[in-house]
């Protein structure tokens, strides 16, 4: 069974401009995502991008490149494009889907959600969230009621995705396009790992996390 991962990382970000090499504790950020797919089981490492200046700094670190088409490179296409278009020119039989963004990712639970492939068709690491109350933007309350508030413990934990990897076999992403589907299964990761880099903010978060 040959496993590769796929990093897909776009030059074009706009809430963080070159997000995927900005610096973190003199590291850039993409940096994260390859040494953790590079610890891992998987066979290959692969990053896809558009970008010269990613591509470069992607093979510094160890990672192989796939040059990805500017027609998918947008704000709106989804990076499931990216696993469509490495696996019309890759053979393999499951497909790591790492985002950058989670620069706490450690290999290990890669490694789990490899061993799940076979059991499952795909899965993708999430984290458990209690009940809270959540409210619109139009401050309305969100599937609750203010006058019969339920208390937390009375409430179903619910999984959160957090972005950080999802895994599918070949036959279930070009049947379905996806990075998921068929028979799913979770990797559970601490809230504490979850963490993603979204805003600048952020930025100071994982800095302080990562050391």
């Amino acid at each position: 069974m040959i496993t590769k991962t796929l990093i897909p990382a776009r030059g074009g970000s706009k809430t963080i401009p070159r997000k995927n090499i900005t610096e973190i504790n003199g590291k850039p950020l993409i940096y994260y995502a390859i040494k953790a797919s590079l610890d891992s089981d998987v066979d290959e490492t692969w990053v896809s991008t558009d970008d010269d200046e990613i591509a470069e700094v992607s093979q510094k670190f160890g990672a192989s490149v796939i040059k990805r088409p500017k027609e998918i490179c947008d704000d709106i296409t989804m990076p499931d494009s990216a696993l469509i278009h490495f696996s019309e020119t890759h053979d393999f039989d499951n497909l790591v889907f790492i985002q950058p963004t989670s620069p706490l990712l450690d290999c290990k639970y890669i490694n789990a959600g490899i061993e799940m492939i076979g059991e499952y068709d795909s899965v993708f690491s999430a984290y458990k969230e209690h009940w809270y109350p959540r409210w619109t933007l139009d401050n309305e309350p969100d599937k609750w009621n203010p006058k019969e508030r339920p208390r937390r413990q009375d409430c179903p934990t619910m999984y959160v995705e957090n972005g950080a990897f999802y895994i599918t076999t070949r036959k279930q992403l070009l049947s379905s396009s996806l990075r998921y589907g068929g028979k799913v299964g979770i990797v559970e990761m601490p809230y504490s790992k979850s963490f993603q880099l979204d805003v600048y903010d952020d930025l100071t978060i994982l800095e302080k996390l990562l050391t």
